[in-house]
């Protein structure tokens, strides 16, 4: 079991760009969709050219919780992505079946690290930053990471989990509703003012949960905004259970 206090938190998804949207959202959730895309004016624009929709909203949700350190933070970064951004992956294949040269630009940046990195180089943030994937238990085990760095004498660090829909190539493998979203939670020790979560997990015989309205990531950020005092999911037999104010 762990335990950690969210003192701040920003998000972005199509339709929900402010607080007082995501606000709303959590009281009557609806599965995010459309074209928009964050202006993201943090980043300059020749810069800004070179990441694409999904980087531009995990960055711009890591920029909106940035508490004033500005490009100059030493706050650890955990990001967390379960499928990354897998339209560069995919113009890659595309490019190999067809045998065509691969760009090492696209290369470069459709590794899972990538947006971590152009976060960093962007703002200038020099503190330590690791990026993971761990399938539909991907922020659960972003928060464990978190939970580490704390323990290990970070006063702070940040969370930034987001992910895209999967192509159509893949429409087999998905498990779960898949829309466009990131989110980021400045965590701190259980005894900071914030909101006080837990998180406990336990191995289980159960078959996975049947999917519901949100991906299991988006629903942590319902979860976190909303008065529910607890949140239970099984994924690969394993019971991860939110417990809010213990």
């Amino acid at each position: 079991m762990i335990e950690f206090s969210v003192v701040d938190w920003a998000a972005w998804a199509p339709g929900l760009a402010t607080r007082s949207a995501w606000q709303d959202w959590a009281q009557a959730p609806w599965l995010p969709e459309g074209e928009d895309t964050p202006g993201l004016p943090e980043v300059p624009a020749m810069q800004r050219r070179r990441i694409e929709r999904l980087g531009r909203m995990a960055i711009q949700a890591a920029c909106w919780c940035e508490a004033g350190e500005g490009a100059d933070s030493r706050v650890p970064l955990v990001f967390a992505s379960r499928h990354g951004d897998v339209a560069r992956s995919m113009e890659l294949l595309a490019a190999l079946v067809a045998e065509e040269a691969l760009s090492p630009t696209t290369f470069g940046l459709s590794v899972h690290n990538a947006i971590g990195a152009l976060y960093s180089i962007t703002r200038g943030h020099r503190g330590n930053n690791l990026a993971l994937a761990a399938g539909k238990a991907t922020a659960e085990a972003a928060c464990l990471e978190a939970a580490g760095l704390l323990a290990d004498g970070a006063e702070e660090v940040r969370i930034v989990v987001y992910d895209p829909p999967l192509p159509a190539l893949y429409a087999e493998f998905i498990d779960e509703p898949a829309p466009f979203h990131a989110w980021c939670w400045r965590v701190r020790r259980s005894e900071a003012p914030g909101v006080r979560l837990q998180l406990g997990w336990q191995a289980t015989g159960q078959a996975d949960d049947p999917p519901g309205l949100l991906p299991h990531a988006l629903d942590l950020q319902r979860f976190l905004l909303s008065a529910q005092p607890s949140c239970e999911r099984v994924i690969d037999g394993q019971r991860w259970t939110w417990k809010r104010g213990c």
